[in-house]
């Protein structure tokens, strides 16, 4: 592996709590893809982990929960041919969801008020279009 895989700040992927799986994959390789466990499967046992703060943890387990099984996080990769690329894409992967899945929330949306101006401007161009189209439909054209 390329070094720890930072997920925010000092806090990375621990190697120790990865479990790693490899199978045959499909897709590119040709012959090759009958004879090499080339796709890379990373599992993380969110729920056990000591790696995450606490607070994370929890945020990534409510945010995360339609993806884990058992409170395991899994990610495959098999784009590539080789297994040596397809660990690097998985353990990236898995970095970045950790990193979108721990984020702190949004700070709450403040409700503004619309200026009057601007709302009776919005109401007169309104009466003005509907007389406009008003006026189209005379018909005296005779």
């Amino acid at each position: 592996m390329s070094g720890p895989y930072v997920i925010r700040g000092a806090v990375s992927l621990p190697e120790a709590e990865l479990v790693w799986r490899f199978s045959r994959s499909s897709g590119p390789g040709g012959q090759h893809v009958n004879t090499s466990d080339s796709q890379a499967e990373l599992r993380l046992d969110l729920a056990k982990t000591e790696a995450l703060p606490e607070v994370w943890k929890r945020r990534a387990l409510e945010r995360l929960a339609g993806r884990l099984v058992d409170g395991v996080l899994v990610v495959r990769a098999s784009e590539h041919r080789s297994q040596w690329r397809n660990r690097e894409t998985a353990a990236v992967r898995m970095a970045a969801l950790l990193a979108e899945a721990t984020a702190p929330p949004p700070p709450p949306r403040r409700k503004k008020r619309i200026p009057r101006g601007i709302n009776e401007r919005r109401l007169r161009e309104k009466k003005r279009r509907g007389d406009v189209k008003r006026g189209r439909s005379g018909g005296g054209w005779d």
